[in-house]
């Protein structure tokens, strides 16, 4: 939890709670006296400072999926591509997968290093308008394991929003890990001063993926995070030579469409299966770039020019 010191016992209620420094848990807690005081409920000063920090940025975005495996981290990479196309807009992509950092494989950054400035810490730059901030890039080796509990990801996204020189920017995109956890809380508290535009939900069109999903929205719903809309990734495969297309992963339920339908959210697009995504990002290569023409490029793109200004299209989700 996004409230729970860095030096917290394994099973600490959070400082916010009212069972903070009186649980079993908080015995031994170098905190316990702190916490059963009260003095720990104030709001962590990390909410003004990142709020300060931010004020140069223009549009904060989130993308989200209560489900692994369905392309957050591709769809963020070319979002981020597609918006750094127009050379006046300033763009930066924040990496918050603690444990699965593949941002910087995908942006071709792999190895690069973060320096430190007097204003903080350096974002590494794909172009001269597209920045990229992962832990991956603090790591020794691209296979080192990141074996921490919440409270050490809590500070490390801290650092991240906080110590980073994002300078001005247009767009700050944050790509997620799946699920409704550590790393979502402590994004959505400490952007809360920040104002947070709002959320791009992921989803794959067959019921196994939508289900996690509605439960995403609904964490989106009581964290009172807006939800800007839903985009239904791999859907459908158009075969290069005969052009036939097929459901590899049948919308059974209806897809994102029928789930936006039912929800009241917008549905931004739907991009269909491309082999060449997936050997674009193992190369850290712009698919956007190296194949414009294709369906899933126009796709990206059309999602990009029917929602460009986010922030006035976020709706709250009747879930």
């Amino acid at each position: 939890m996004a409230d729970v010191p860095s030096d917290a016992p394994q099973h600490c209620p959070g400082t916010s709670s009212e069972q903070a420094g009186k649980t079993s848990a908080c015995q031994g807690c170098p905190n316990q006296s702190l916490c059963a005081s009260g003095a720990a409920k104030a709001p962590d000063p990390a909410i003004e400072e990142i709020k300060v920090k931010l004020a140069t940025v223009k549009h904060k975005i989130v993308v989200l999926s209560g489900k692994g495996g369905v392309g957050k981290s591709t769809f963020s990479a070319n979002l981020a591509h597609a918006l750094a196309s127009d050379a006046s807009t300033e763009v930066a992509l924040l990496d918050v997968d603690i444990c699965g950092p593949s941002v910087p494989k995908i942006m071709g950054v792999e190895g690069e290093q973060v320096h430190q400035s007097g204003s903080g810490w350096s974002p590494v730059y794909v172009e001269d308008n597209l920045a990229v901030m992962s832990i991956g890039f603090l790591l020794g080796s691209p296979d080192d394991a990141v074996i921490w509990r919440g409270p050490k990801k809590n500070g490390m996204i801290k650092q991240f929003l906080r110590d980073v020189d994002w300078g001005e920017l247009d767009y700050l995109i944050v790509d997620t890990p799946p699920g409704t956890s550590d790393e979502h809380l402590s994004v959505v508290q400490y952007l809360s001063a920040a104002r947070i535009d709002g959320a791009v939900i992921i989803t794959t069109p067959q019921e196994v993926s939508l289900q996690d999903v509605r439960k995403e929205i609904r964490f989106c719903q009581k964290v009172n995070l807006p939800v800007i809309g839903v985009v239904e990734n791999m859907s459908g495969f158009e075969c290069p030579k005969c052009k036939n297309t097929s459901q590899i992963f049948p919308p059974t339920t209806g897809g994102a469409e029928r789930m936006c339908e039912e929800l009241g959210l917008p549905l931004l697009g739907k991009v269909p299966l491309d082999p060449r995504i997936g050997k674009n990002c193992d190369e850290g290569k712009s698919f956007l770039s190296e194949v414009p023409d294709s369906a899933a490029a126009l796709a990206y793109q059309g999602i990009v020019k029917s929602n460009y200004s986010f922030s006035h299209s976020s709706s709250q989700c009747s879930v």
